[in-house]
């Protein structure tokens, strides 16, 4: 009996099991319908650009209303930066309407803002819970908003914590440079300039550890998620670098300045939303990660009576009929034969 041999790309799986790795993460990916949940994440991430700039407005707002001679600083550098003499009055109009209306836009941005955040920390939650393969349990709504507040705000302050570590580093390594007088040296400054990456990816490495370990709904042991966490961090300052070399070569343009940007952020985010879906898929699916599933029950029996209609006696009125006919066939033989003798 020839068994088929397996396929070349088969082979290589058994080969390499990195390679299988891979190819376990891609089928886990695309089985939890990871572009779907990156999709919503992405738009949950726009839509909660717009209470932020509210809110910043107001801030601004608030800031420029006590100060004046910041906020005719402020209206010097807009006139200069805008030549045209109608639309600088239109945005000193509206400047002056912010002003005016900081309070309300400042509130209403924050409500939105809290729908929004907690929309997008929702999608974020059950996009990684699907991709460890975990089922998603059904709770009060109520309860499900809480928790997903409190997510909310726990991975706000690690990403407050992790920027601010990144641009201390970067800032300190300026200073120091400049003071040392080496601020104009290649090597020295590319050294410095590697040190804060360093430090960023650091940082960048604690968020996604608890991203991945403590964002799905049933949380899994840190152990389990630092390869994740490593790679997740270099990935994403891979990713921030390529960036921000897209900014910059965009902004010379003034389409590029206007909608450039724009369009840079969603890309960014939604190729960051997949890798970290796919991460997720790639941690979930490593080996120690792997967990038997359970072996779901048969579903229950049901039994229903068959009623079915024949034509003419059934088998069994059958059989009787030719017994009795049989038997009344041998007594009437009997009852001649002996009128005969």
């Amino acid at each position: 009996m020839s068994t088929e041999k397996p396929s070349w790309f088969a082979r290589q799986r058994q080969r390499f099991p990195w390679l299988d790795h891979l190819v376990r993460a891609g089928g886990r990916y695309q089985e939890r319908y990871g572009d779907h949940y990156a999709a919503a994440i992405t738009y949950f991430s726009v839509l909660s650009l717009v209470p932020v700039l509210m809110v910043a407005f107001a801030v601004a707002g608030l800031v420029l209303s006590g100060n004046t001679e910041l906020l005719d600083q402020a209206r010097a550098e807009l006139a200069a930066a805008v030549p045209d003499k109608g639309l600088s009055d239109t945005l000193g109009k509206a400047v002056n309407q912010a002003i005016e209306q900081r309070y309300a836009v400042g509130i209403t941005g924050l409500a939105i803002a809290l729908y929004s955040g907690i929309g997008w920390m929702t999608n974020l939650r059950d996009a990684i819970t699907a991709q460890w393969g975990q089922a998603r349990e059904e709770l009060p709504l109520l309860r499900t908003y809480l928790v997903d507040f409190l997510s909310l705000i726990g991975l706000g302050l690690a990403l407050l914590v992790s920027f601010g570590l990144t641009t201390l580093a970067q800032g300190f390594a300026e200073d120091l440079l400049e003071l040392v007088g080496l601020h104009n040296q290649g090597l020295p400054r590319v050294l410095f300039i590697g040190l804060a990456v360093l430090l960023s990816v650091a940082a960048n490495f604690g968020v996604f550890l608890w991203v991945l370990a403590w964002l799905p709904r049933q949380r899994v042991s840190a152990r389990s998620a630092l390869k994740g966490a490593l790679a997740a961090a270099v990935g994403f300052e891979l990713l921030k670098q390529v960036g921000g070399i897209y900014l910059r070569s965009i902004s010379a343009s003034p389409a590029g300045a206007a909608f450039g940007s724009l369009l840079g952020l969603l890309v960014f985010v939604y190729l960051v939303s997949r890798f970290l879906l796919f991460v997720t898929a790639w941690t979930a699916t490593a080996r120690d990660n792997l967990a038997v599933e359970p072996i779901q029950p048969p579903p229950p029996a049901v039994i229903r009576p068959v009623v079915e209609l024949r034509e003419g006696p059934a088998p069994r009125q059958t059989a009787a009929l030719l017994g009795i006919g049989a038997v009344l066939g041998l007594l009437l033989r009997g009852l001649f034969r002996s009128r005969r003798d």
